[in-house]
């Protein structure tokens, strides 16, 4: 991020993409990105839980990829794409295949890990549409879930993918 492009309250300018949805944001040049979506873009969805990136409350996906938002400075989003979870569903209000596999299995309790769990089983999906019970819960490692609802969030996963391997098929 340029000097230039401070402004006089020390706040930088970021142009990002956020849920498919051109957008600038200005934060302080050390504010994280989990602050910043949260504060500026209204994205409640991305939360903070442990603040070292070891929990997964506040996964998002940066280029595709997922990152610790509570881990990356907002200014390092300059020209980057963030899709967090209210970017999953459709223009209507519809839920994503993802989203929708947890409801039917009730893959959460309090819900607080539920978004990091949703985006992370999404590039999972995409990534290994053939993973096994052992290599969904090696992936999904990284997210933790205070209540332990692991039983039920494995089982949407496993749905989901027979979900995409069902509907593959019928192409």
């Amino acid at each position: 991020m340029s000097v230039e492009r401070a402004t006089e309250t020390g706040r930088v300018f970021v142009s990002t993409t956020i849920n498919g949805q051109p957008t600038e944001l200005t934060p302080r040049p050390w504010h994280t990105l989990l602050d910043t979506l949260r504060d500026e873009a209204d994205l409640f969805g991305v939360r903070e839980g442990c603040g070292v990136g070891m929990c997964g409350a506040c996964t998002v996906l940066l280029d595709g990829e997922q990152v610790s938002s509570c881990l990356v400075l907002a200014p390092a989003a300059e020209g980057r794409s963030i899709t967090t979870v209210e970017g999953l569903g459709g223009e209507f209000g519809e839920l994503s295949d993802v989203q929708q596999a947890f409801v039917d299995h009730t893959a959460f309790q309090c819900s607080y890990c539920t978004p990091g769990f949703v985006l992370a089983a999404g590039q999972l999906a995409d990534e290994q549409p053939d993973a096994t019970r052992d290599e969904i819960r090696h992936y999904l490692a990284g997210n933790l879930c205070r209540c332990g609802s692991y039983v039920k969030i494995l089982d949407a996963v496993v749905d989901l993918l027979d979900r995409r391997r069902r509907a593959g098929a019928g192409s």
